[in-house]
């Protein structure tokens, strides 16, 4: 039997989904490695952390994205199912990706655009960067929860 085309680009898309693992390990990487030279080289350079921190923000907003190209008709665990498959605990869970998404855009851009300091401004670039991960994660998971809930 030959699968249609939509099938097969929503087979790729799955497929491609799975970028977002190296993704978050680079974002975990950058999370502890300007703690791995030690707390006296951290005291004399804090910008390092800051810098470091936009790379960690910059590859979960990537890796978030990624994400967002799986199968939303598909659970991935138990504790998802728990949430998505209550209406009460789904719509809590949209709520506060909704916050975290005014939280980090909100800061992004008054950060990019009202301070001078190239350390926050940076930062704030990373903040935008995984804000806008978000906004496509609320739309993963709001097909997610259409797709699961009990209702």
């Amino acid at each position: 039997m030959k699968k249609s085309i939509n099938e097969n680009f929503r087979r790729t898309f799955q497929v491609l989904s799975y970028i977002q693992y190296p993704l978050m390990l680079l974002a975990l990487f950058y999370s502890i490695k300007p703690y791995l030279k030690g707390f006296d080289y951290l005291i004399e350079n804090p910008d390092i952390l800051l810098k470091n921190y936009n790379y960690v923000l910059i590859f979960m907003g990537l890796g978030i994205s990624f994400s967002t190209l799986q199968d939303t008709t598909k659970m991935q665990n138990e504790f998802s199912r728990k949430i998505w498959s209550d209406p009460k605990k789904g719509k809590i869970a949209i709520l506060l990706i909704c916050v975290m998404i005014i939280l980090f855009l909100s800061y992004g851009i008054f950060g990019y655009f009202i301070t001078e300091n190239e350390n926050i401004r940076e930062l704030s670039f990373g903040s935008i960067v995984f804000g806008i991960g978000l906004i496509g994660f609320l739309k993963t998971a709001l097909d997610v929860f259409d797709n699961h809930r009990r209702d």
